[in-house]
């Protein structure tokens, strides 16, 4: 395939820059849209201009809410308005960033609201691909917080296989200039282990000193945790950075 015009819901977050910066080095014309650069999928504002000629959108947007209603309401209209806009300017292809387990646990409302936002793309009409990621590696300081209760981390003790966010921007940046499958793809980290043991790990190579307890009733942002509720349980795509390469390289970028 040649040069593509890609445009990137939620193109100036996290994942969104990396995914932009890698596609544009790779030679394609791609459009970082967010409400800051006049883009907003809830609303419907300025879709339609930045979708023209679009061979292929990548939505990686998030929520900026864990009210499960917030949240629904937020994948609801989004999902609706990116479809149907995309659709009107003949899309070849609509990616989705979703994540590992949302269709495992009805307790937590913001995979609630992604499970719908995959329900919305899958039956659309459009060319498309989803793919489930396990949880960033940078994202485990902000679980270790959430769940620090008189100065330890108390956590689940079931399976969890954290990626390099990284590889998930370069896996999908793949995904998107490839066919699309209709369908799910999974993605996680070389590396499985004990979710207390990894979040432990990830405390210790940050130099943060607070134990990590396990607790089997510990839930996820309101989700109970069964041993591979947070895993990929069939077949998937492993990241390339090693967790303890990648903790290394973090203490000497501080």
């Amino acid at each position: 395939m040649g040069k593509q015009k890609i445009v990137v819901i939620g193109g100036t977050g996290f994942i969104g820059s990396k995914i932009s910066r890698l596609l544009a080095q790779a030679g394609h014309d791609v459009v970082a849209a967010a409400p800051a650069t006049g883009v907003n999928t809830v609303t419907g504002d300025g879709l339609a201009d930045v979708l023209k000629g679009a061979d292929i959108v990548i939505d990686v947007s998030n929520a900026m809410s864990f009210d499960p209603g917030e949240v629904r309401r937020f994948f609801e209209a989004s999902g609706h308005n990116l479809t149907e806009a995309a659709r009107a300017a003949g899309v070849n292809h609509h990616v989705v960033l979703s994540i590992v387990g949302v269709d495992r646990m009805p307790g937590n409302g913001y995979f609630q609201g992604k499970l719908l936002q995959e329900q919305i793309v899958a039956s659309a009409d459009l060319p498309y691909t989803i793919v489930r990621s396990t949880q960033f590696f940078e994202f485990l300081g902000t679980i270790a917080d959430a769940y620090t209760v008189g100065g330890h981390v108390a956590l689940s003790g079931g399976q969890f296989q954290p990626i390099a966010a990284e590889d998930v921007a370069s896996i999908l940046a793949g995904v998107a200039t490839g066919a699309p499958i209709n369908g799910i793809v999974e993605v996680g980290g070389l590396e499985r282990g004990p979710f207390d043991r990894m979040v432990d790990r990830y405390l210790r190579g940050r130099h943060d000193s607070r134990p990590v307890r396990r607790n089997p009733n510990a839930d996820y942002f309101g989700g109970s945790v069964e041993d591979l509720s947070l895993v990929p349980i069939g077949q998937h795509r492993l990241g390339a950075i090693e967790f303890d390469g990648w903790l290394s390289s973090q203490s000497t970028n501080h």
